[in-house]
């Protein structure tokens, strides 16, 4: 199933630049590594919101058990980034109650099994 609404899907710029992407973040720290070495950095945040809006948001989504905060899904899938370099990136989805555009929450290297 694709993620609903997922061509409206927002993406708020603090969650890329200000956790995903910085160094400084205690809980993005990991993720940021992992990111630059693809190519991202947190001074071009926009060009990996194009890339989770092009690369991952087209792929098929998984719905997990809801929550009270609302509907949650996750997708998998390959993020190719800036330096050429692709690797499997996890991305976590929620629609809250009440609305009906997706809303990115976060994002993890997706480990191999």
């Amino acid at each position: 199933m694709k993620l609903p609404n997922a061509d409206r899907a927002i993406i708020p710029v603090e969650k890329l630049r200000d956790y995903l992407l910085s160094r400084e973040s205690e809980e993005g720290r990991s993720k940021a590594a992992f990111l630059e070495n693809l190519g991202y950095n947190r001074n071009e945040w926009s060009v990996i919101e194009a890339h989770l809006r092009s690369q991952i948001l087209p792929l098929d989504a998984e719905e997990v058990a809801p929550t009270k905060y609302g509907r949650k899904f996750i997708i998998k899938g390959p993020l190719t980034g800036p330096a050429g370099a692709t690797a499997r990136f996890v991305t976590v989805w929620i629609i809250p109650v009440g609305h009906e555009l997706p809303r990115f929450v976060s994002g993890y290297p997706d480990k191999p099994r």
